[in-house]
């Protein structure tokens, strides 16, 4: 394979999965950003309801004065729910990692079918753009939270003029959800048809398997969501009726063809937006999951402890992801027959994912870490992931889920999952990969600063929203005040919104720990962790077609802790 010529080719419409690799962790930093400002402004509504809110957008103001609208407040967090999934935290994991590691990781010389991985990328430039002039046209940014439930988001949204923004919303989840299906298309059959002579499903590393059973999820409950957002455009510009019931339909483009009855579901969109949306949440965890157990393996010196069990237990919540997506909808009016069977599924799928912690905990048993910033974000993730997951396992429970549903504790789980997993193992990654990117590493005394403290942070503000839960703040609401009994929670809504800002700010530890390194001189050296994984096998950064030579694999992914040899590992290549 030969490089292409021109800077163009190279480095902006490049098909080299590396490069589409590093865009996709731009565009995720990027709307990292977005994202982040949202929540801010979220936090500093709840704090100080009706205070004049430090960020310019149409969407949040009146005509005069500076203060927040209920409905700027909604559009807020339904761009802040959108973003953070469906723009970061999926492009990130998924995207932006698995681009970059698969083909490394199995021997490749690229994805395989590069154009249509280049496809999978500039597809996301258009949604991430439609999604960003949502939250800035004249009437307004897309107002129905980011589950975009009927009848208010194609209906009430159209009728208050607020239909430009609410239609930019769909048409960016339809992109998105194209995108992340050809790249989900692209990791199958990379993996299944691209390994490396010898490399085995049983050699493969743990982070390849993640991402190969995401692909899985994306490819089996993606498309179901994708073609649900078709269906809310058809509703509001050919008034079919998919999601409304049997009453006027108001079209916001032809109003003289509003009038006319239909017999569409509401519900029917919810069925559609979970059975992809819940799944969405493995979608992200199973990579974080393969992740922090080869960092944990490498950063340990020790094999991760069950190796079949660990690839089984992802392939079981796989397969249980998909039918628990009902859990959301117990406060719909659910058949409490199909409430029961969605409760228990529910419960059942904490089963693999403790079999994952127990063999985290004993594959730290014995080991002998260096408590770099990989170790340290890799441990991080899985003290969030069970936090998160236990409150998980007694919202399953109907009779506790139904009271529980609307208030402020289902946030805080959602987000120890989703932020407190998901990102700490994305700063492992980062730490332990970066090296293998830039030829760089990054410094650990920097790194180690940045993870102590967005650990405490991240803590401050998610755990507490449990305690805002329990007294019964109910979550998208501008001003929980406004409730009588709920005066009182003011300072403690205080305190959470400045450890957000607190939170956001460090952040800039990391910044300038990336910033700073990648001025510094390349130190060229290939494997800096001793890893014996195959991405290790080519230098830092690598070339082009990745390897000199075809690669044959002797051994598994994990072998660590070996005595009397010239090192503590056997390489996956080679005779040692």
């Amino acid at each position: 394979m030969t490089a292409p010529s021109s800077l163009l080719r190279r480095r902006v419409f490049s098909t080299d999965h590396k490069v589409i690799g590093v865009q996709f962790l731009l565009f995720s930093a990027f709307f990292l950003v977005l994202g982040g400002l949202t929540a801010l402004a979220i936090r500093w509504q709840l704090a100080w309801p009706w205070s004049r809110v430090p960020i310019v957008g149409k969407a949040l103001y009146p005509a005069t004065g500076g203060v927040m609208t209920p409905e700027g407040y909604t559009v807020l967090f339904t761009l802040h729910g959108t973003i953070m999934i469906f723009f970061v935290i999926i492009p990130l994991l998924v995207g932006a990692f698995g681009n970059f590691l698969i083909p490394l990781m199995i021997g490749a010389r690229d994805m395989a079918f590069p154009r249509l991985n280049a496809a999978s990328f500039w597809l996301m430039v258009p949604a991430g753009a439609l999604i960003v002039a949502s939250f800035f046209v004249a009437s307004g940014g897309p107002a129905s939270g980011w589950t975009a439930y009927p009848p208010l988001a194609p209906i009430a949204s159209a009728a208050a003029g607020r239909g430009l923004g609410q239609t930019l919303w769909l048409v960016s989840v339809f992109l998105a959800g194209v995108a992340s299906t050809l790249g989900a298309l692209n990791y199958v059959a990379t993996v299944v048809m691209l390994r490396a002579r010898g490399l085995s499903w049983t050699r493969l590393p743990l982070t390849v398997w993640a991402l190969f059973f995401s692909a899985i999820i994306q490819l089996v409950a993606l498309p179901v969501l994708t073609a649900g957002a078709v269906l809310q455009l058809f509703d509001r510009f050919l008034g079919t009726g998919f999601y409304t019931p049997a009453h006027l339909v108001v079209n916001q483009f032809t109003p003289e063809s509003a009038g006319h009855a239909v017999g569409g579901q509401p519900l029917l969109w919810q069925h559609l937006f979970w059975f992809y949306s819940h799944p969405a949440v493995y979608v992200m965890v199973l990579p974080a999951m393969g992740i922090v157990s080869d960092v944990l393996a490498v950063h340990g010196r020790k094999p991760v402890f069950g190796y079949r069990p660990m690839v089984f237990s992802m392939g079981t919540i796989v397969v249980l992801g998909m039918f628990v997506w009902g859990h959301h909808m117990f406060v719909s009016g659910l058949d409490p027959a199909a409430g029961t069977a969605f409760m228990l599924s529910t419960i059942l799928i904490a089963l693999p994912s403790s079999v994952k912690v127990f063999n985290w905990l004993a594959t730290l048993w014995g080991s002998r870490p260096r408590y770099d910033a990989a170790f340290l974000n890799a441990v991080g993730f899985v003290a969030m992931f069970v936090i998160g997951g236990l409150s998980g396992i007694w919202l399953a429970s109907t009779p506790v889920d139904v009271p529980l549903h609307d208030t402020a504790l289902v946030v805080g789980h959602f987000h120890f999952v989703v932020f407190g997993g998901s990102v700490f193992a994305a700063f492992a990654a980062l730490h332990h990969w970066f090296p293998k990117m830039t030829g760089r590493r990054l410094d650990e005394r920097l790194g180690k600063l940045h993870f102590a403290g967005t650990f405490v942070l991240t803590a401050c503000v998610f755990l507490m929203m449990h305690q805002l839960g329990m007294a019964g703040q109910p979550r998208r609401v501008a001003d929980p005040y406004v409730y009588a009994g709920l005066a009182h929670l003011k300072p403690l809504n205080v305190f959470i919104s400045k450890s957000a800002f607190l939170l956001a700010a460090w952040q800039g530890f990391l910044v300038v720990n990336v910033v700073k390194t990648l001025l510094a001189k390349p130190e060229g050296e290939r494997n800096p962790w001793d890893a014996n994984t195959l991405e290790w096998e080519t230098a830092s950064p690598p070339p082009h077609a990745n390897f000199e030579a075809e690669l044959v694999v002797a051994r598994g992914p994990y072998e660590y802790g070996v005595p009397d040899g010239p090192r503590d590992h056997r390489r996956q290549v080679g005779p040692g």
